[in-house]
C-alpha cells in the first residue's frame, strides 16, 4: 500500500499511547501550566501597581523637596523590568490556553463531538462545483470542519483545493509520505497551531498586493544623489559646528527641499505601505521561523522547508529585516526625532530601503504563503491520520503505460468519516474487472444515499492524500461527479429537474476527459414520469460505461432495476432492506445483492397516520 510507512519526526518518537489518553495527558499539563502562570500574571499585577504606586509617592515627594530626584530610578527601572517579565507570563500564559483549545478540539473530534467545533469553510461552498455540495465538502458538519485545523487563510485555501480537485497518483503518494512523517508530530502541530493563530488575520490579497506592486521609487540614480546630498549635508553641518560658518548648509538645505519635494508623495506611501505589510508579515515569520526548524525526509515537506532557507535570504530573516526597517521608520513619529533626521533625509533613504527589499523579496511571498498552506494541510491530514490509527492510506494504482487508464474502485469496510463511530454501518463496494455500475434499490431512508456518500467522500480522502474509513480501499486516479444534492433555483428560473439534467451533461463530459469517472447518481431523472426515466436512464448509463466510467445509481422504483438485467455483466443490482417491527419500520443499513423485492412505502404512510385505501 503506497504511502503506508513514513518517518516520525525525533522529538515525536515517545508518541505511543492511544490519542485520546496521549491527549488527555498533553491537555492535562497545559491546563497545569495555565492555571500557575495565570497565578503569576497575578502577582506581577500587584506587584507592577505597588512599584507604580510608589514611584508616584517619590514623585510627590520629589516635587515637594523632601526627596531627592534620584530616588525615583530605582522604582522605574524595577517597573520597567516587571513590565517587560509581565509580557512574557502573558504571552505563555495565552498560548497555553491556545494550546488547550487545539488539544480539547482534537478530543472532540476523537470523540465524535467535533460538529460545530471548527472552521466550517462556507466560502468554498460552490453549487456548481460536480461533487462538494453533494458529499458535504463544506459547511456546518462537513468534512472540511472535520479535517482542518489550518489557522491561516493560506491553508484553509490549501486543504479545499486539495479536497475540490482530485490530484494525481505521483502527487497522492507524495502527500501521503508527508501525512505519515508528521502522524506523530503533535509537538509540532501544536506549536504551528498556537503560533498561526495570530496569522489568522493576516489579509493575504492585500499584502500580496503590496508586494507585487510596481516600483514606486526610481529611476536608481536618485537613491544615489540622495545619498550624495546626506553627506553633504553632514559635512556642512561639521563646517558649522567648527568655525560657525552656516551658509553653506543652508544652501544644502535648500537644494535638499527642492531635490525631496517632488518625490515626497511617492516615498510617503512606500514608508506608509510597508508598515501594514511589515505587522502581516511579522506574524507570519514567527510561523515561518518555526517551520525552519524542522528537517523532513519526505521529499514533498523536504522541498517545502527548502523554499523557505533558500533565495537572497531565509525567509524569516527577510522578515525581520523588513520588520527593522519600519521601527526606525516610526521614529519619526516622535517630533524631536522628526525635525533632528530630515535635513539628513532619513525617511528618503529608508523609503528606498524599503523598496529594494520589496524588489528583492516581494516576489517570494506568494512563495512562503503557499509554504504556510501546504504545511497547515498536512498538519490537518496528520492530525485526522493520528487521531483514527484504524483508518488506512488507499493504495493507489498505477496506469499501465501500454493501456488506457481503467478505473477501479475496490473498498472492503467503507464507513463514512462523519458519522460517528458507534453508529457506523460499514459496506463493502467493489467497482472492479467487469463490474462497473451497482444499481442501489431500497426505500427511502434505507441507506441508500448514505452509501453514495460514502463512497464519494472516501474517494476525495483518497485522491486529496488522506486516510480512508474503511479497512481497506484500492482505486485508481478518478475524476467524480455525483448528483445527491441538486435544487432547483428561483433565481436562475430552473427546476431541479433542468439542475438535474444541466448536471448529468457535465458528468458526461468529465467522462470523456483524461480520468476515469467516478459518478455517484442519486434517484436518477426522478422528476419525470417512469416510461421517460427508464429510457433516458438507460442511454446516460450506457454512455458512461461506454465511456469506461464506474458508479452507482439509486432508485426506489422498481422498474429501474431492469436497466442492470439489460447492461449485465457490466452492471449489477444491490439493495437495502426494511421491515416493520411493533408498527415502526426498521432499517439494517447493509448492502445486499440483487434488486429489492418489495416496497413498503404504503405501510410507512400508515404508520405515521395517513388515510391510506387497502388498494
Amino acid at each position: 500500500m503506497s504511502g503506508s510507512g513514513g518517518a516520525r519526526l525525533s522529538h515525536n518518537l515517545g508518541v505511543s499511547q492511544p490519542p485520546a489518553d496521549e491527549y488527555r495527558a498533553r491537555l492535562a499539563l497545559r491546563q497545569a501550566t495555565f492555571a500557575q502562570l495565570t497565578r503569576v500574571d497575578r502577582r506581577f499585577s500587584h506587584a507592577r501597581l505597588g512599584v507604580f504606586s510608589l514611584l508616584v509617592l517619590l514623585a510627590v515627594l520629589s516635587w515637594r523637596g523632601t526627596s531627592p530626584f534620584w530616588s525615583l530610578a530605582v522604582p522605574a527601572v524595577a517597573l520597567g523590568v516587571l513590565v517587560q517579565r509581565h509580557d512574557r507570563i502573558v504571552r505563555a500564559r495565552d498560548a497555553a490556553a491556545r494550546a488547550m483549545t487545539f488539544y480539547e478540539r482534537g478530543l472532540a473530534r476523537i470523540e465524535d463531538r467535533w460538529s460545530g467545533t471548527g472552521a466550517i469553510g462556507e466560502r468554498y461552498v460552490d453549487d456548481r462545483h460536480l461533487y462538494a455540495n453533494d458529499l458535504d465538502l463544506f459547511g456546518a458538519g462537513s468534512l472540511f470542519e472535520l479535517l482542518s485545523i489550518a489557522r491561516t487563510r493560506a491553508g484553509e485555501d490549501t486543504l479545499a483545493s486539495w479536497l475540490k480537485a482530485p490530484a494525481a497518483r505521483s502527487e497522492i503518494v507524495a502527500r501521503q509520505q508527508g501525512v505519515a512523517e508528521i502522524t506523530n508530530a503533535l509537538d509540532l502541530r501544536e506549536a504551528i497551531s498556537i503560533v498561526g493563530t495570530e496569522a489568522a488575520t493576516v489579509k493575504s490579497d492585500r499584502l500580496l498586493t503590496w508586494a507585487e506592486a510596481p516600483e514606486l521609487l526610481s529611476p536608481a540614480w536618485v537613491r544615489w544623489l540622495a545619498l550624495a546630498m546626506t553627506v553633504v549635508m553632514v559635512g556642512t553641518i561639521a563646517l558649522w559646528l567648527t568655525t560657525g560658518i552656516s551658509n553653506p548648509m543652508l544652501v544644502a538645505l535648500a537644494v535638499q527641499v527642492v531635490f525631496a519635494w517632488p518625490q515626497q508623495k511617492r516615498v510617503e506611501r512606500a514608508l506608509h505601505g510597508a508598515d501594514e505589510a511589515a505587522r502581516e508579515l511579522d506574524v507570519l515569520g514567527h510561523l515561518l521561523e518555526r517551520l525552519e526548524r524542522e528537517h523532513f525526509s519526505s521529499s514533498r515537506l523536504a522541498a517545502l522547508r527548502h523554499d523557505l532557507v533558500t533565495g537572497p535570504a531565509v525567509a524569516s530573516g527577510a522578515i525581520h529585516t523588513l520588520h527593522r526597517f519600519v521601527e526606525w521608520h516610526d521614529w519619526q513619529h516622535n517630533l524631536y526625532f522628526l525635525i533632528l533626521s530630515m535635513p539628513f533625509m532619513w525617511g528618503t533613504h529608508l523609503a528606498w530601503a524599503i523598496e529594494d527589499w520589496r524588489r528583492a523579496h516581494g516576489r517570494h511571498i506568494r512563495q512562503w504563503l503557499a509554504a504556510i498552506g501546504e504545511f497547515e494541510a498536512f498538519s490537518s491530514l496528520s492530525a485526522y491520520r493520528f487521531e483514527h490509527p484504524d483508518d488506512p492510506f488507499p493504495e493507489i494504482l498505477e496506469p499501465t503505460a501500454d493501456s488506457a487508464p481503467v478505473a477501479v474502485y475496490d473498498g472492503l469496510g467503507l464507513g463514512h468519516p462523519l458519522l460517528p463511530a458507534a453508529r457506523t454501518v460499514r459496506n463493502d463496494v467493489s467497482l472492479a474487472g467487469p463490474t462497473q455500475l451497482l444499481v442501489v434499490s431500497g426505500s427511502n431512508m434505507s441507506g441508500k444515499s448514505t452509501l453514495l456518500r460514502t463512497v464519494g467522500i472516501n474517494a476525495v480522502l483518497a485522491l486529496a492524500g488522506a486516510p480512508v474509513r474503511a479497512q481497506s480501499l484500492r482505486l485508481s486516479p478518478l475524476a467524480i461527479g455525483a448528483t445527491l444534492r441538486i435544487q432547483d433555483s428561483l433565481q436562475e428560473g430552473r427546476s431541479r429537474f433542468y439542475a438535474e439534467i444541466t448536471r448529468i451533461r457535465e458528468i458526461t463530459d468529465l467522462a470523456r476527459g483524461p480520468l476515469p469517472l467516478l459518478f455517484l447518481l442519486d434517484e436518477l431523472f426522478h422528476g419525470t414520469n417512469s416510461h421517460d426515466r427508464l429510457i433516458g436512464s438507460s442511454g446516460v448509463l450506457r454512455r458512461l460505461l461506454d465511456c469506461g466510467a464506474i458508479g452507482l445509481i439509486t432508485t426506489h422504483d422498481l422498474a429501474l432495476t431492469a436497466i442492470a438485467r439489460a447492461l449485465a455483466p457490466r452492471a449489477v443490482n444491490v439493495h437495502f432492506e426494511d421491515w416493520f417491527d411493533e408498527g415502526e419500520i426498521r432499517f439494517d443499513y447493509r448492502m445486499k445483492p440483487g434488486p429489492v423485492t418489495r416496497s413498503n412505502a404504503i405501510a410507512l404512510m400508515r404508520a405515521v397516520g395517513l388515510d391510506v385505501p387497502e388498494s
